[in-house]
C-alpha cells in the first residue's frame, strides 16, 4: 500500500499526462489534483479541465500565470542577456521554475504529500522540475512516471489510453504536428521525428510563429521601444504589461521571418540533442536591450555582466532558478540596470533586428563633445594617450627585452 494519499499532477491533457493521470490512480490508488499553467501557449485549456473531470478530478487548477511568467521569469533574464551556447534563449528552461514554484504552492493548499511531472528521464525537465520542487519544498514526495512505468514508447502509451478508455487527440497523425512541441510567451520548440537527423533540414511546414525570412514583407518595419530598469515598459509610445508586450513582439516579428534556431545542445543529462526554437519576441528583446545597455552602463559592468553571463544561463538551463548562486548573480544584474532607461529604435527586415537607434534623456554615458571626430575644444586631451600606451606597454616591453 503506498504512502502517498494526495499528488499534484502538472496536467496539460495530452497524451503523456491523461496516461499519467490514470497510472497515478492505478499505482498508487491516491488521490489526483490536477494543475495546467496558462504561460501562453496559445491553446484552449478548457479541454484540459473536461478531460479531468471525465476522470473523476474533483480539484482542478487552470490558472493564468502570463504576466507572472514575463514578469518575474522572463523579463529578469534577459537583463542579463541570458544565451545557453551562444545561441539558445532559454525559451523552455525559464517556464520551468514557475511551474514548479506554483505546483508546490497548491500542494500546500491542498494538503497533497506529492507531485508528479511527465518529463521524461532523458531530457533536461526532470530535473528543472525536481530542483524546483526541492528547494520550495525539501520533504515533498516526486513521482516521475517515465522513470517507473515500462510505457517507454509512443505506441505503449497509445495501446495503455486505448485499454483505458483516454480519449487523447492524436497530433502526430495526418494533418497535425509530427514534433513533440512546447510552446509559452516567450518561445515554441520542435523536437523528435526528422529532427533526430542533424543533417536533414526542418521542414517549411514545421514553423507555427514565423513566416520564412524568403517570404517576409519586402518593406522592413520600424518599431521604438522604451526601457525603464532594463525592462520594456513601451512599445511605440504605448504602455503595456510585460505579457502584453511579449506577445506583440512575437506577432511582429513573426511577420518578418525573424528568432528561429536550429540547433543542437548539450542536455544536462549529458546527451547531444537537436532542437528547432522560434523566438521572435526575445530575439528583438535581447538585441534592444543590449543596444539599451550600450550607452547607459560603464564599460567594465557591461564586461562584468558578459563574463558572467554563460555561468547565469547555464543555472537556468540546468534547473537551478532557485539556488542560492542564481539569486546572487540576479542581485547583482538587477543592480546594474538601475540606470538602463531610455528608448531603442529597431528595424525589422527578412529575418534581421537592426538597431538603427538608441538614446536616454537622463542615463546615457555617451558624450558627444568627447568622441567627436571634429574639433572638440580641449573636452580631451590626445597627447595624454601617449602617457597611457606606454605605461600599459611597459610589461610587453619588458618582457620583449628578456627575449632578445
Amino acid at each position: 500500500m503506498s504512502d502517498i494519499k494526495k499528488v499534484v499532477l502538472a496536467y496539460s491533457g495530452g497524451l503523456d499526462t491523461s496516461v499519467i493521470l490514470q497510472w497515478l490512480q492505478d499505482t498508487y490508488h491516491c488521490e489526483v489534483v490536477t494543475f495546467t499553467a496558462d504561460i501562453g501557449q496559445g491553446e484552449e485549456l478548457e479541454p484540459a479541465r473536461l478531460k479531468a473531470e471525465k476522470f473523476g478530478i474533483q480539484q482542478i487548477y487552470i490558472d493564468d500565470l502570463r504576466e507572472e511568467f514575463v514578469r518575474d521569469f522572463v523579463f529578469p533574464m534577459f537583463r542579463a542577456n541570458a544565451v545557453y551556447e551562444g545561441e539558445y534563449l532559454l525559451g523552455t528552461s525559464i517556464a520551468r521554475p514557475l511551474i514548479a514554484k506554483r505546483q508546490i504552492e497548491i500542494a500546500r493548499e491542498t494538503g497533497a504529500d506529492a507531485v508528479s511531472h511527465g518529463a521524461t528521464g532523458k531530457g533536461n525537465d526532470q530535473v528543472r522540475f525536481e530542483l524546483g520542487y526541492y528547494a520550495l519544498e525539501p520533504g515533498i514526495k516526486v513521482i516521475a512516471p517515465w522513470r517507473e512505468w515500462d510505457l517507454t514508447s509512443r505506441e505503449k502509451l497509445v495501446a495503455y489510453a486505448e485499454a483505458h478508455g483516454i480519449s487523447v487527440e492524436m497530433k502526430h497523425k495526418a494533418g497535425g504536428s509530427p514534433y513533440s512541441m512546447d510552446a509559452n510567451l516567450l518561445h515554441i520548440s520542435y523536437e523528435g521525428k526528422i529532427l533526430e537527423d542533424p543533417a536533414r533540414e526542418p521542414e517549411e511546414e514545421m514553423w507555427r510563429w514565423s513566416v520564412s525570412p524568403e517570404a517576409a514583407p519586402d518593406r522592413a518595419e520600424y518599431l521604438d521601444l522604451e526601457f525603464e530598469r532594463g525592462d520594456v515598459v513601451a512599445l511605440n509610445s504605448q504602455r503595456m504589461t510585460p505579457a502584453t508586450v511579449l506577445a506583440e513582439l512575437n506577432r511582429l516579428g513573426g511577420a518578418h521571418g525573424i528568432g528561429r534556431l536550429d540547433l543542437v545542445e548539450n542536455r544536462y543529462v549529458g546527451m547531444k540533442s537537436r532542437g528547432c526554437y522560434e523566438t521572435p519576441g526575445g530575439t528583438i528583446l535581447l538585441k534592444a536591450h543590449r543596444a539599451m545597455e550600450s550607452i547607459t552602463l560603464d564599460r567594465e559592468v557591461a564586461h562584468l555582466k558578459d563574463d558572467l553571463m554563460p555561468r547565469y544561463a547555464s543555472l537556468i538551463y540546468t534547473g537551478y532558478w532557485w539556488s542560492p548562486e542564481r539569486r546572487a548573480l540576479q542581485t547583482l544584474i538587477d543592480d546594474t540596470q538601475t540606470h538602463v532607461n531610455g528608448w531603442v529604435r529597431l528595424k525589422l527586415y527578412k529575418g534581421n533586428v537592426i538597431v538603427v537607434g538608441r538614446d536616454s534623456r537622463t542615463d546615457s554615458l555617451f558624450d558627444a563633445n568627447i568622441s567627436t571626430f571634429e574639433d572638440d575644444g580641449g573636452a580631451y586631451q590626445q597627447a595624454d594617450a601617449a602617457g597611457f600606451i606606454r605605461l600599459n606597454a611597459l610589461r610587453l616591453r619588458i618582457a620583449a627585452r628578456l627575449q632578445r
